[in-house]
C-alpha cells in the first residue's frame, strides 16, 4: 500500500496523514469549497477538490471519491470517523472497485449498524444485553406487556441511528403510545428507518467502552477501556482512559465480552464496543462502532499503540504484531472534545473566526486539530475545533494536567466548551469519579461558570484590542475579506 486517500476532513484526516507518511505511504486529500485552505488540505501530497461546502455535494459523494482514487491509482481508502465511515454500501463500492477499504468488511457494518441485529448477534455469545424488546417495536400496545414486565422508567431507542436521535425516556404507562410515535417519527426524519425498540432503562448509567482490534489473521485483542459518560444531548464531552472504577477483574471480564462482540460480526481492524454500567457495575452491550472513534486518542496514550498504523497494517494483509498479554496500561489519559459551542446557552453552537488560536504544549499535552488562526469554523459541520488529550502518570497528573494546558490554550473569536471542561476537571465528582451520564443534569448550570472565568473576559479583551491595533497598523497591506455566509442552523456531521 503506497498511496491512500482519506475520505475526511479536518482533524482526523490530518492525523490520519500524519502516521501513514510515518510508514511510508504518501496520501489524497478530498476537500470541499469550504475547506480549500483546511491544514489537511495542505498537508497532504495531493488533493482533488469533490464540491460545495455542504457535505450532501461533497464528503457523502461515495462514487465520487472513488473515481478520483482511480483516477490517481490510491491503493486504499481510510473513512476517518462520521460521513461515510459506517457506511456498508460505500465500504463494498470501494472493494469492487478493486481498492483497499482500510475499516470492517460492508457485512460487519451490516450487523453492527442496526441495534437490533446487533444485539441478536451478541445474544449467540452470551453478552448481557439490557431487559427489553426482541425486535422493533409498531404497536404501542403490544409494547405495554413488555413493559409491566421489565418496569418503568422505558427507553425507546432508534434502531438505526445515535447521538441522541429516536431516543425517548418513558416513565409512566400512559405515556408510552405518544413518545413511540414521536420517537417513530424523528428516527425516520433522521436516519430513513423508523424502527425503535424498548429497554429497560438504567438508573445512573455509566457509558463504558472497549477499543478492539482484529486482523485476518483470527487474531483479536482489546485494547481496555474509556470512560465517556461525561455527555451533553448523549454526545460526549470528555472521555478517559483507563475508568477510574473498573477494576482489574471487570476490566478483563469487559475485554472478553467485546472481544466476542467482534467475533460475533467477524471484525476486521479496529472498533469499538460500548457498553453502558449500572450503580452495581453490571454491565450490558448497548452497540458497536464499527470504526476509528473521536476519542481514540486516550487509548493511545496508555497502550503506545498507533490505532490509525494498526488499521492500515491489517488492512495490507499483515498479522498483529502483539498479543492481548502483551498489552499493559501504562498511566492515565484525558480527552477533551473542544467545540464551537455555547455553555453558556445549552451548549448552542457558535460561529465566528479564530481571530487567536494558540495551542497548549509542554509535556503530556497533545492536540489533534485541523485549524489555524485566522480561519472560520464552517456551519456546514461539526463543531469541534479539536481534541485537547493530557497524560500522566496516574489520573490526577492527568487532570491536573489537562487544567493548565485548558488554561494556555487560547481561542478568542467564538465561544468554546474550555470553560465548561474546566468546571468538570474541577468539580468534586469528577475528582473523585463518582459521576455518570446525568452529570450536566445533576452538577452544572451555567451561572457556575462565573465562578471559575473571572477575569478571562478581561485577559481576552486585552488580546483581542492588541490584535485589532495590530490589523489597524497593517490594514494597507491586508488583503480584504468577503464576509461570512450567515445561517440560522448547523448542518452538524456528528460522531
Amino acid at each position: 500500500m503506497n498511496k491512500i486517500l482519506i475520505a475526511n476532513r479536518g482533524e482526523i484526516a490530518l492525523r490520519i496523514m500524519k502516521s501513514a507518511k510515518e510508514m511510508g505511504i504518501s496520501t489524497v486529500a478530498v476537500y470541499s469549497e469550504a475547506d480549500r485552505n483546511s491544514p489537511h488540505v495542505k498537508y497532504a501530497d495531493e488533493a482533488v477538490l469533490l464540491g460545495p461546502a455542504p457535505s450532501s455535494q461533497s464528503y457523502l459523494l461515495g462514487d465520487k471519491i472513488i473515481e478520483f482514487a482511480l483516477k490517481l491509482k490510491v491503493d486504499g481508502i481510510h473513512p476517518g470517523y462520521g460521513f461515510l465511515s459506517e457506511n456498508g454500501a460505500f465500504a463494498q463500492a470501494v472493494e469492487d472497485a478493486g481498492i483497499t477499504f482500510i475499516g470492517p468488511s460492508a457485512d460487519s457494518m451490516k450487523i453492527m449498524g442496526d441495534k437490533l441485529s446487533a444485539k441478536e448477534a451478541a445474544k449467540a455469545f452470551n453478552i448481557p444485553l439490557v431487559p427489553g424488546t426482541e425486535g422493533a417495536v409498531e404497536n404501542p400496545a403490544e409494547a405495554i406487556d413488555i413493559c409491566k414486565e421489565i418496569g418503568f422508567p422505558v427507553l425507546i431507542k432508534a434502531s438505526a441511528g445515535g447521538g441522541g436521535k429516536g431516543m425517548r425516556i418513558v416513565e409512566k404507562e400512559e405515556e408510552l403510545e405518544e413518545q413511540i410515535h414521536s420517537a417513530i417519527s424523528e428516527a425516520k426524519s433522521a436516519f430513513g428507518n423508523g424502527a425503535v425498540f424498548i429497554e429497560k432503562y438504567v438508573a445512573s448509567p455509566r457509558h463504558i467502552e472497549v477499543q478492539v482490534l482484529c486482523d485476518t489473521h483470527g487474531n483479536m485483542v482489546h485494547l481496555f477501556e474509556r470512560e465517556c459518560s461525561v455527555q451533553r444531548r448523549h454526545q460526549k464531552v470528555i472521555e478517559e482512559a483507563p475508568s477510574a472504577i473498573i477494576s482489574e477483574q471487570l476490566r478483563a471480564e469487559m475485554g472478553a465480552k467485546a472481544v466476542d462482540v467482534a467475533r460475533a460480526c467477524d471484525y476486521i481492524g479496529a472498533g469499538t464496543v460500548e457498553f453502558i454500567m449500572d450503580e452495581q457495575h453490571n454491565f450490558y452491550f448497548m452497540e458497536m462502532n464499527t470504526r476509528l472513534q473521536v476519542e481514540h486518542p486516550v487509548t493511545e496514550m496508555i497502550t503506545g499503540i498507533d490505532l490509525v498504523k494498526e488499521q492500515i497494517r491489517v488492512a495490507r494483509g499483515e498479522k498483529l504484531s502483539f498479543s492481548q498479554d502483551d498489552l499493559k496500561i501504562q498511566g492515565h489519559s484525558i480527552e477533551v472534545r473542544v467545540y464551537a459551542e455555547n455553555a453558556r446557552e445549552n451548549f448552542m453552537p457558535d460561529i465566528g473566526n479564530l481571530r487567536v488560536y494558540k495551542r497548549p504544549h509542554g509535556v503530556g499535552v497533545r492536540v489533534d486539530d485541523g485549524f489555524v488562526e485566522g480561519m472560520d469554523i464552517p456551519i456546514y459541520y461539526d463543531p469541534m475545533i479539536s481534541k485537547l488529550v493530557t497524560y500522566g502518570k496516574d489520573r490526577e497528573e492527568a487532570r491536573l494536567r489537562m487544567i493548565r494546558a485548558i488554561e494556555d490554550y487560547k481561542i478568542v473569536g467564538l465561544s468554546t466548551t474550555m470553560e465548561f471542561a474546566k468546571f468538570v476537571m474541577e468539580h468534586e465528582a469528577f475528582i473523585s469519579g463518582n459521576f455518570d451520564t446525568h452529570f450536566v443534569n445533576k452538577h452544572f448550570s451555567p451561572e457556575l461558570l462565573d465562578k471559575t472565568t473571572a477575569g478571562n473576559e478581561d485577559i481576552a479583551a486585552m488580546i483581542v484590542a492588541h490584535l485589532l491595533a495590530g490589523n489597524k497598523e497593517n490594514k494597507a497591506a491586508m488583503p480584504s475579506e468577503g464576509k461570512a455566509a450567515k445561517t440560522s442552523k448547523w448542518k452538524a456531521n456528528r460522531v
